[in-house]
């Protein structure tokens, strides 16, 4: 199969791009996303019109966020979106002549790092996306592995910490609750509400006030050596190599993939998560270890992913 669009389903905007086989985005277009449901499937099959003209395109990716069937055609449950059980395959097919495969989003950029980034050259690869929220990937045996139901590699709702805190999800102490930028934010708060004389540059970045620290605002403190910003940095890392230890545990990859907007401060939270992999490591010390490797494609995974994995079929 030749070229093949992905569309890439965002809170804030929806990307849709034309990919050849390569991985190589050769045309985009980008649309705000709209506020209903019903907004939304238009909206996708607009993009998918508009980025499809003067090509000879043959199948539809799409990555959405949320629960998709093992048909790969429903979104079960969809939270930012509010789709219930919505037949988004059929939808979008209907209106579009095309064949579609729908894809949980953390799924598809899996599968884009899998193939084109920096999971080449290793057949079990998972992957996790420090984000707002955590989300996950499972490749085993070469293999996007979705479970019998296809919600498989929710990664960021494993409780680590019974009765802790509470997460969006409605369950208490959730992996993505410690590890993820949420969580960074969070640490980096509580600890400049404890200590604002070790947090000067971080408030300073921001207005001043403990709530007015952004993440953006923690990765610039710690590039400029503030204790706070690099303290919360460390402690996001301990929870996310603990977690990567345990999932070692349970599939044994070759690699592990960090991606996501936390990840793009490259060594400075992939360094200390290397360490808490290693400190949590059960048998570490007479097994081999899985490579932690920081995501390649950056934004574009999904949008690839999802384009490679319609052409698969």
């Amino acid at each position: 199969m030749g070229l093949t669009i992905g569309v890439d389903i965002g809170g804030t905007k929806i990307a849709a791009g034309v990919v050849d086989e390569e991985g190589s985005i050769l045309d985009t277009v980008v649309v705000p996303t709209p506020s209903t449901p019903e907004g939304v499937v238009d909206a996708i099959v607009a993009a998918v019109r508009q980025v499809g003209t003067g090509h000879q395109v043959e199948a539809v990716g799409i990555g959405a966020a949320g629960y998709v069937d093992d048909k790969r055609a429903t979104v079960l449950f969809a939270p930012n979106i509010n789709w219930r059980h919505e037949a988004l395959k059929d939808k979008v097919e209907q209106r579009v002549g095309l064949p579609v495969v729908v894809e949980n989003d953390a799924n598809a950029a899996a599968w884009g790092e899998y193939r084109f980034g920096a999971g080449q050259g290793h057949s079990d690869v998972i992957c996790i996306t420090l984000g707002t929220g955590l989300g996950g990937g499972i490749i085993i045996g070469n293999k996007l592995r979705r479970g019998r139901f296809g919600v498989a590699a929710e990664f960021g709702h494993i409780r680590v910490v019974p009765d802790g805190l509470l997460c969006g999800c409605g369950s208490q102490g959730c992996w993505e609750q410690y590890a993820s930028g949420r969580a960074l934010v969070r640490y980096a708060r509580q600890r400049a509400n404890a200590t604002p004389e070790n947090a000067r540059t971080l408030l300073a970045l921001g207005d001043g006030t403990v709530d007015g620290i952004e993440g953006k605002h923690i990765s610039a403190a710690a590039r400029q050596g503030d204790p706070v910003a690099v303290d919360s940095f460390r402690e996001l890392a301990r929870w996310a190599g603990a977690g990567l230890a345990d999932l070692a545990s349970l599939f044994d990859p070759s690699a592990f993939i960090v991606g996501g907007g936390v990840s793009d401060e490259g060594e400075l939270v992939l360094d200390p998560i290397r360490k808490s992999f290693r400190r949590w490591l059960i048998g570490g010390e007479w097994r081999p270890h899985a490579q932690v490797l920081a995501a390649q494609l950056g934004g574009k995974a999904g949008l690839v992913g999802a384009a490679d994995l319609a052409r698969q079929g």
